[in-house]
């Protein structure tokens, strides 16, 4: 009769129990994945306690629904700032992003010389951002609120502190995003997709910093 040695006996008891901690540490994350997404995506947000500024940014790439215009004419209309920057990419020669939402501040009842439109050929927010810097020298102002999507204000702020002067200040208003939900965006694909998009773009954000 075969006997089982002790130091068999001891490996086999601390493979299963290896194995049992491995399998107790899967469930207990999916258990606990709503939680840890919401925390995951909540590194994202900032919304920064606002003071009277020069300007109200509203960054470009506004969803269908205009999120960002409603929220940039929300604080122009709460009397944040004089004027609204309608910040917009060029989609054609004769036509721009800026122009639309220069529309859709208007017909948020944002006074048509109240509107600011930037068009510029940015790529990226790091680019608007160097064009935006452009437009606050030439107006001489000194502090700025930027509007975009609330999963893209912690980027924004960090890439507009990084590339303005440390003399302009620059504060972030999120705008709910009527296409992503932080308290359960890995449930559409919409959703997943802007995830993976904005960690991508931070990894990028933070080479172009260094580099």
């Amino acid at each position: 009769m075969t006997r089982h040695r002790p130091s068999q006996r001891g490996g086999i008891i601390r493979r299963v129990l290896a194995a049992l901690f491995v399998l107790l540490t899967l469930l207990s994350l999916w258990l606990l994945r709503a939680p840890i997404l919401r925390s995951a995506v909540q590194t994202f947000i900032v919304e920064d306690e606002l003071q009277p500024s020069d300007a109200i940014v509203v960054l470009g790439d506004d969803n269908y629904p205009g999120d960002r215009a409603t929220r940039g004419a929300e604080l122009f209309h709460g009397r944040w700032a004089p004027v609204v920057v309608a910040s917009g990419r060029y989609l054609r020669p004769s036509a721009s992003l800026a122009d639309l939402m220069a529309q859709d501040l208007a017909a948020r009842k944002v006074p048509v010389d109240a509107i600011v439109p930037l068009r510029h050929r940015a790529d990226s927010t790091r680019s608007e951002a160097e064009a935006i810097g452009e437009l606050a020298r030439e107006r001489r102002w000194r502090r700025l609120i930027v509007v975009t999507s609330s999963y893209h204000t912690r980027r924004s702020r960090y890439i507009f502190r990084d590339v303005l002067p440390a003399d302009v200040e620059v504060r972030v208003a999120p705008a709910v995003d009527s296409d992503f939900d932080p308290q359960g965006w890995w449930q559409s694909r919409e959703g997943r997709k802007t995830f993976v998009r904005e960690s991508l773009a931070w990894a990028l954000a933070l080479w172009e910093s260094v580099w």
